[in-house]
C-alpha cells in the first residue's frame, strides 16, 4: 500500500463522534487507501471507549479500526524512538511515551502524521505534521 497519512488518536476520536465531519471530508479527498494508523493509536482508542463503558462508543471504534489498516510496530521504529526521546530529553522538551511511538512510527514509514497535538508532536524533528481539524 502507498500509504501517506497516519491518523493519530485525537482525528480518529474526532471521525467517531462526527462520522460526516471534517475529518471524513479530508479522508474522501486524500482517497482511503492514502490513510492507515498505529497499533498504538488503536490501544489508545480501544483504551478510551472500554473506560468509558459505552457500548455504542466501543463498537464506533471496532468499526473504525475494522476497516482502516492498523500497522504494527516493527524496527526500526526502536532506533528511532531512542533517537527522539534522547533529543528530546536533552533539550527539556519531553512528550509523552505513546506520543513518542507514534512519532517513531510515522517517521520510519515515512508518513504524515495527521494530529491536531501539534505543540507537541511538532517538537519533533523531520516530522511531517498536518491538523485536519483546522
Amino acid at each position: 500500500m502507498a500509504y501517506q497519512y497516519l491518523l493519530d488518536t485525537n482525528i480518529l476520536s474526532d471521525l467517531v463522534r462526527h462520522p460526516q465531519g471534517k475529518i471524513f471530508q479530508h479522508i474522501a479527498s486524500v482517497g482511503e487507501d492514502s490513510i492507515c494508523t498505529s497499533i498504538v493509536v488503536a490501544c489508545e482508542l480501544k483504551f478510551g471507549a472500554a473506560k468509558a463503558k459505552s457500548l455504542r462508543l466501543t463498537q464506533q471504534v471496532d468499526k473504525i479500526l475494522e476497516i482502516l489498516p492498523t500497522l504494527p510496530l516493527k524496527p526500526p521504529v526502536e532506533e528511532t524512538y531512542a533517537k527522539i526521546r534522547t533529543s528530546l530529553e536533552q533539550t527539556g522538551t519531553p512528550i509523552g511515551p505513546n506520543d513518542l511511538l507514534i512519532a517513531a512510527h510515522t517517521l520510519v514509514l515515512d508518513l504524515t502524521l495527521v494530529s491536531a497535538n501539534t505543540r507537541e508532536f511538532g517538537r519533533v524533528s523531520g516530522l511531517k505534521l498536518e491538523n485536519w481539524l483546522l
